[in-house]
């Protein structure tokens, strides 16, 4: 089903438009995409206000996959149906499966190099610090939350503490957490 045309809405024009926007994407974003995904998608491409994005992205997370190709999927599927989502999703894929294929070779010749673990280790902070301003950047949609705005930080909070204070392990932290926010937001949203 394809999702009406608003001025406040554009839509992509077609599943070349998708297929290279997802590329694009890819091809920005090693190590995290977040970052890259909420920017284009949401403030260069106004396809999802940031509420949607953040809704579409939790969805996305407890999903199994990797959180942005099951994005890629559902915003191809709003727009094209299953073309739309096959092609964001090839979109999401190609270009770096191409790319992994050819840094396994590089790797497997300079892996002992100094150097090369040097620019890993500054890959994953710059990679941190991304999604961390993401995170900011994306703290004003908790105001329209129906949990409220200090049950959302509390939650993310226990989150924090459990895995990098305690090294609970997340496969644990995620479900007992979800559940309570989803209880918590369920018994506000009951008539």
């Amino acid at each position: 089903m394809e999702a009406p045309q608003t001025t406040e809405h554009p839509r992509p024009e077609s599943l070349t438009d998708l297929f290279v926007s997802f590329s694009l994407l890819a091809l920005q974003g090693f190590g995290g995409v977040l970052a890259i995904v909420q920017h284009e998608i949401v403030e260069r491409k106004r396809w999802m206000t940031r509420e949607e994005f953040v809704e579409d992205w939790a969805v996305a997370q407890i999903m199994p996959g990797p959180n942005v190709v099951n994005l890629s999927l559902m915003i191809g599927g709003r727009y094209f149906g299953l073309p739309g989502a096959l092609a964001a999703l090839a979109g999401m894929l190609v270009a770096p499966l191409i790319i992994v294929l050819l840094l396994i070779m590089f790797y497997s010749r300079f892996a002992d190099h100094p150097a090369l673990a040097g620019a890993l280790r500054g890959m994953g902070a710059v990679a941190a610090g991304l999604i961390t301003a993401t995170g900011l950047k994306l703290f004003s949609a908790l105001k329209t939350s129906p949990l409220g705005l200090p049950v959302c930080i509390a939650l993310g909070l226990a989150c924090f503490i459990a895995i990098a204070l305690l090294h609970w392990p997340l496969a644990y932290v995620l479900p007992v957490l979800g559940v309570a926010a989803f209880v918590l937001a369920y018994r506000k949203l009951k008539p």
